[in-house]
């Protein structure tokens, strides 16, 4: 099995340093043109099935990566982006990109991280991003597949924990992965491999 994850081409809010969460905000632009730009890229490569967060900006990446070809989508929730709840639309970062607010303890210590009202926690992200790669990771009739997986930063994140057996507190150790970059890991007999992490980014 492999496995590509692609985190979604950019937005608006992604410009502005505010958080989306599961605010669903669509691409812009640039996103668009990025995401067309990474499916150039991909087309020689063979690709059975795709999973998507439903949120919009990963579902149209998915869709625009895979144009002109008959690949389903298949939407999956477990890998939106972890809920910032109240706190959503607020700035992550500051003008100098440090983190500021309600997201400086997510950024500084995720292991520590209190979900502000009706949002997650890293916990609660890793439970059902980790719970979605189990699942497809065990399931016979994938185990042949080539998947595109369209996600979101944190999630992608979170589902990088499980691919290496790293600890929440690992978190953000390898990186925010940038929009329409590709990490493509191999899954065989119960080993889990990572071939190439967040290398490949495609801009317009």
């Amino acid at each position: 099995m492999l496995l590509y994850f692609i985190r979604h081409g950019q937005t608006d809010w992604n410009k502005d340093m505010r958080m989306q969460g599961q605010s669903d905000i669509p691409l812009n632009e640039n996103g668009r043109e990025s995401a067309i730009e990474a499916g150039k890229t991909l087309a020689n490569t063979h690709i059975d099935l795709a999973f998507s967060s439903p949120l919009k900006r990963a579902k149209e990446t998915a869709e625009l990566v895979l144009a002109g070809r008959d690949i389903p989508i298949i939407e999956d929730k477990r890998i939106e982006e972890i809920c910032f709840g109240i706190c959503e639309g607020m700035k992550g970062r500051d003008e100098n990109g440090q983190p500021v607010g309600c997201f400086a303890e997510f950024f500084a210590h995720p292991e520590q991280y209190k979900a502000p009202e009706n949002g997650e926690d890293a916990k609660m992200l890793c439970a059902r991003t980790w719970n979605f790669l189990e699942d497809i990771t065990t399931r016979e009739e994938l185990q042949d597949k080539s998947i595109l997986i369209a996600t979101h930063g944190a999630a992608l994140q979170s589902m990088m924990l499980w691919v290496n057996k790293q600890p929440i507190c690992d978190f953000w150790k390898s990186g925010l992965k940038k929009n329409c970059s590709v990490t493509k890991v191999e899954v065989k007999d119960g080993q889990i491999k990572v071939l190439e992490e967040g290398e490949k980014q495609y801009t317009a």
